[in-house]
């Protein structure tokens, strides 16, 4: 029995170093922390698709992929914010910053999950 959960343990120590083994060498993290949040507003390269797609939701009266859109938004807002920044502070976690951010995570949270499966 004891090996099994050895093995188990094992590929999937595996699998999520794999995982963690990719992301690291496409640079995805850093991709991501570097973004030009305003330059990207502004750029028509991204803003004619991003319009097109709200409108086309609109048209399409699919209001929870907005929402879904509009939490997305504000989470890579907020995820830049001086308050993020300082969650760590000297290698250590700072508790009373982050209980917060669990709490408002695990509301918007349920709230996607009443949009997907609480309402007909």
């Amino acid at each position: 029995m004891a090996g099994e959960e050895a093995v188990a343990n094992g590929a999937s120590e595996g699998f999520f170093a794999k995982i963690g083994a990719w992301l690291q060498s496409t640079h995805v993290p850093e991709q991501v922390k570097d973004v030009d949040f305003a330059g990207l507003f502004t750029n028509p390269w991204f803003m004619v698709p991003f319009v097109a797609l709200i409108a086309y939701l609109i048209w399409k009266q699919s209001f929870n992929e907005l929402i879904i859109i509009a939490i997305f938004v504000v989470l890579w807002w907020l995820s830049g914010t001086e308050y993020m920044q300082t969650l760590v502070v000297d290698g250590e976690l700072q508790v009373k910053k982050v209980l917060p951010v669990l709490a408002g995570a695990s509301a918007i949270l349920g709230f996607v999950v009443y949009l997907f499966f609480g309402r007909s």
